[in-house]
């Protein structure tokens, strides 16, 4: 699953909660405001939470996200238009697609995921800050036979993701999951209906449960009565995602980057036919990126989204987004820099406050040997 950076709420604005918010802290979660909604950032702290995932299984709660439905004969051909990846991919009914939304200057408006749940339906899974952009560029790019609906307020959301995942909830659902990028009803504890989408953001195998509000205390708790799920917050979802080098909305695309400079290229299909930001986009791979999104090994100390990353002494670019790997023990970021450093095994320098420190570009992902990787 796409996930975004946080944000503040309007100025003088309160800020939203998730129908779990009560759940947060009664388990003790430290709420800090994100996307415009106070959300919990660690429960028992993020490496704990982190390493739970990596080696069991961890729940998050992310009804912050936005759900959109589009219907009508004419929807495929509509979405078609607005994404960058082909939605031919995903004919068979159940089926999903990660794929981008583009600007016609090439520029990310977002990441999204696309599931093909009805006849002539598509469910449309969007970063939470861009929910009013996302909503509003869909529906002035769909024609009037085709509907729109922003179904966000009455959707909850919760990721089960860990190694410990599918046989949980399998049991939960008295049957295995959709297959990985599938989505399809079904029943827990026999009585509480849900969607389970085999994605996640995580880098293991696991499931994100769509249900209404109403149910999103009981599915929270049904699976926190398995002794091997962790409750997660924020922070352990970010350094998980990063180890696997997905991309951050805010951070490492926006509608300042495009697709090929971000390593996105596989979520295109020039192939296809025209759709927003195609002419621009085939441009930059015909000519080639200046400059590219890579992964860098940090040794000593952590960076952090902001900081200068620099070469013989002159700064290159930025860090886009850095942590400290709780799996390998050392600091990870991604950055843009030109071209001509960008090739694995270059030696780049980040500026961490008052200290310069040794950078490596390295391969993304950061880890392997997940529950999703190649056996």
């Amino acid at each position: 699953m796409t996930d975004d950076h946080g944000t503040a709420a309007e100025p003088g604005a309160p800020l939203l909660r998730t129908p779990l918010y009560e759940e947060h802290v009664a388990l003790g979660a430290r709420m800090v405001p994100f996307a415009g909604f106070e959300m919990p950032v660690q429960y028992a702290g993020i490496i704990d939470e982190h390493r739970a995932v990596r080696t069991r299984a961890g729940i998050f709660d992310i009804c912050h996200m936005a759900e959109f439905r589009v219907f009508g004969f004419d929807a495929f051909d509509a979405l078609q238009r607005i994404v960058t990846n082909d939605l031919h991919k995903i004919d068979e009914l159940g089926t999903a697609v990660y794929t981008l939304m583009c600007a016609p200057d090439g520029g990310v408006i977002d990441d999204l995921i696309v599931y093909h749940t009805g006849d002539i339906e598509y469910l449309v899974i969007a970063n939470a800050s861009n929910r009013d952009e996302d909503a509003a560029w869909i529906r002035t790019h769909l024609p009037e036979t085709v509907e729109f609906v922003d179904e966000s307020d009455k959707t909850a959301l919760i990721a089960l993701q860990g190694p410990e995942a599918i046989r949980i909830i399998t049991e939960l659902a008295g049957g295995e999951p959709p297959a990985r990028f599938h989505i399809g009803e079904a029943r827990l504890d026999e009585q509480v209906p849900v969607l389970l989408a085999r994605t996640g953001y995580t880098g293991e195998d696991g499931v994100e449960i769509l249900c209404h509000v109403s149910h999103a205390v009981a599915v929270w708790r049904l699976l926190l009565s398995f002794g091997e799920v962790t409750p997660c917050g924020l922070g352990a979802r970010d350094t998980l995602r990063l180890e696997m080098g997905y991309a951050l909305y805010g951070n490492d695309i926006d509608r300042t980057t495009d697709p090929i400079s971000a390593g996105l290229g596989w979520t295109l299909s020039l192939a296809k036919g025209d759709f927003v930001g195609r002419d621009r986009i085939a441009r930059v791979k015909a000519d080639g990126p200046t400059r590219k999104l890579v992964g860098l090994a940090v040794a000593d100390g952590v960076p952090r989204h902001g900081f200068p990353v620099l070469h013989d002494g002159a700064q290159v670019g930025t860090v886009a987004s850095g942590t400290f790997s709780p799996t390998l023990e050392h600091g990870i970021a991604t950055a843009y820099v030109p071209v001509e450093l960008a090739a694995t095994g270059t030696s780049l320098q980040v500026a961490i406050r008052r200290r310069t420190v040794d950078a490596e570009v390295v391969k993304m992902p950061f880890v392997t040997g997940t529950s999703l990787s190649p056996k």
